[in-house]
């Protein structure tokens, strides 16, 4: 590895203390951009959409639980996947490990929950397995088509003025990131995410991206899939054309 050099403690400050000009450049790029979002348009949902949940049937609306926003993960749990039937995506699987307790976003009247094509029977048995209490439905209609996450994942923002429900942001592929902290530590790091695409000193250790992902009861596997390094391979593509 070509290191960066080892200097004295008054050096090292002034070096932080130069990143942190940036880094509160950032901060606040960040801030205005959030305030571009609460400025956008909002776009009105005319048609209806049930769920099967863990209570039975559900409407986008009662997705709220009689709160004024909802968020809704699209996560990918559904025959096909690869993971297919004891666990969903690796990636989503990751994003629900990171959800937190949920009271803090009751507390600014916004529920979250996951929405997936598996069916409860299967969801409540990986919840279970995973340790996970996250409110996840079942998709029965043209849900994740109509929102932009009938490929990969996404979060889809509402709100509600009565029984008026409208979509008001979408965030998807790296977007979704900020909902993790595993790659917010990483990066924080000296050697980051260790991945192909970071642009780090020469000799630093590197993978594919996504390629070093796993469910978090099974990093002691010996090896990487096969099947989870062609979805890597595909996604990368995806996202840099």
């Amino acid at each position: 590895m070509k290191t960066p050099p080892v200097v004295s403690p008054q050096e090292w400050e002034a070096a932080r203390r130069q990143l942190l000009v940036e880094e509160k450049r950032l901060t606040r790029a960040r801030d205005a951009l959030a305030a571009k979002r609460r400025r956008m348009p909002w776009l009105a949902v005319e048609k209806r959409y049930e769920f099967d949940g863990p209570e039975g049937r559900a409407s986008l609306l009662d997705l709220f639980q009689g709160r004024r926003q909802l968020i809704v993960y699209r996560a990918f749990f559904e025959p096909g996947v690869f993971g297919w039937p004891d666990h969903a995506c690796r990636g989503c699987s990751m994003v629900a490990d990171h959800v937190g307790n949920l009271a803090h976003l009751h507390a600014r009247d916004t529920t979250l929950v996951f929405a997936s094509r598996a069916p409860q029977p299967d969801i409540e048995r990986v919840k279970a397995r995973m340790g996970w209490t996250i409110p996840w439905y079942t998709i029965t209609d043209d849900f994740d088509t109509d929102f932009g996450v009938d490929e990969w994942h996404g979060t889809n923002a509402f709100i509600r003025e009565g029984d008026s429900v409208f979509r008001t942001y979408f965030i998807n592929s790296r977007g979704d990131e900020a909902m993790g902290n595993t790659w917010t530590y990483l990066d924080m790091t000296a050697l980051g995410r260790q991945e192909t695409w970071e642009d780090s000193p020469e000799g630093y250790p590197q993978t594919a991206p996504y390629a070093w992902w796993n469910w978090h009861d099974a990093y002691g596997d010996a090896e990487t899939a096969p099947e989870w390094l062609a979805i890597t391979r595909r996604a990368t593509q995806d996202q840099t054309e």
